[in-house]
C-alpha cells in the first residue's frame, strides 16, 4: 500500500520518543532538578519570587500573629520586590530599587510585609490601615479614618455606629476593630502626661502621601509603625503573611492549632472566639 513505509520521524532517525517536544522539555526539566544545581537554583527561584520563610520576632501583631509564629510570605501579592541573597540583604540586581515589577498595591485592612523606610535591611509586618490619599488621625486611642473617596463612599461601606463628624467632616471610628478582632488596646498603658509616649494616644490628622500606605500593629499600644516613622512607599512592600507552617511558645511548647493556618483561618478563629 502507498502509506506502508510511513513511520514517526524520532523512530526513523532512531531519536527516543521523549527526546523532542514539550514532554522532551519537561523530561530534561525533571532531571535537572533532581540533581544540586538544579534543586539549589529552584530553591532560590522560590525564596526570591514566590515564597519566603520569616519568623515573627516581637509582639506588635498579637494577637493575630504571635511571637515565633514561623511563616510563609507570598511575595508577589504586590508586585515582585528586586530579590535580596538571604540573611545578607545584598540585592542581586543592584540599581533598580526595592521593586523589580510592579503589580497590585495593598488595600485597608491587609497584613503586609515590609522593608522599614530608612532602615530597608529590617523586614516589618503590621496591618495597612490607610492607602494612598487617606486622611488618618488618633485622638485617645481611637483611630480615625476618612477614605479618599469621600462621604458618599463612607456611608456606603461602613455602619452608620462608627460613622462620626468632626468640625463638619466624616470619618470613620476605629475602622478595623469589628472585622479584626486580633486589633486591641492594652488598658495599663494610659496617658500620664509628660512620660506617655503622646503617638500611641494622640495624633494630628495627616494625609497619606501618593503611593504609600499607613502601617500600624495590631496590639496597638506595643508597636512601632507609621505613627512613628511614617507611610511606606509601595517600592518597600514585600508581600503579605501566607501560610504558618509552625509556631512554638516561649516554653518551646508547639502550638499546634495555629499549625499550617492562614492568616484568614487564623482571624476566623479569632471571630469565632
Amino acid at each position: 500500500m502507498e502509506n506502508e513505509n510511513l513511520q514517526p520521524d524520532n523512530i526513523e532517525t532512531g531519536t527516543p520518543p521523549e527526546a523532542g517536544g514539550f514532554r522532551g522539555r519537561l523530561a530534561k526539566l525533571y532531571h535537572f532538578s533532581t540533581t544540586w544545581t538544579g534543586a539549589f537554583v529552584i530553591v532560590l527561584f522560590t525564596i526570591f519570587f514566590i515564597a519566603q520563610s520569616f519568623v515573627i520576632p516581637s509582639g506588635s501583631m498579637i494577637r493575630t500573629l504571635l511571637v515565633h509564629d514561623y511563616l510563609f510570605v507570598k511575595k508577589f501579592s504586590y508586585g515582585i520586590p528586586t530579590p535580596h541573597i538571604p540573611w545578607l540583604e545584598i540585592p542581586l540586581i543592584p540599581g533598580v530599587g526595592l521593586k523589580l515589577v510592579d503589580g497590585d498595591r495593598p488595600e485597608r485592612g491587609d497584613i503586609v510585609v515590609f522593608r522599614k523606610p530608612g532602615q530597608e535591611s529590617v523586614h516589618f509586618v503590621k496591618r495597612c490601615v490607610a492607602v494612598e490619599g487617606d486622611m488618618v488621625m488618633q485622638i485617645d486611642k481611637d483611630l480615625y479614618l476618612r477614605p479618599h473617596e469621600g462621604d458618599p463612599f463612607i456611608r456606603a461601606n461602613y455602619p452608620e455606629e462608627s460613622i462620626v463628624s468632626l468640625r463638619g467632616t466624616l470619618w470613620v471610628k476605629n475602622p478595623y476593630m469589628e472585622e479584626h478582632k486580633g486589633i486591641w488596646h492594652d488598658e495599663t498603658i494610659i496617658n500620664n502626661g509628660h512620660h506617655a509616649i503622646q503617638p500611641l494616644f494622640n495624633m494630628p490628622p495627616q494625609r497619606v502621601k501618593e503611593d504609600n500606605y499607613f502601617m500600624m500593629g495590631d496590639n496597638r499600644d506595643h508597636s512601632n509603625d507609621s505613627r512613628f516613622w511614617g507611610s511606606v512607599p509601595y517600592e518597600n512592600i514585600e508581600g503579605t503573611p501566607w501560610m504558618i507552617y509552625f509556631s512554638i511558645d516561649e516554653n518551646l511548647t508547639v502550638r499546634w492549632n495555629r499549625m499550617f493556618k492562614t492568616t484568614d483561618e487564623l482571624e476566623a478563629m479569632l471571630r469565632a472566639n
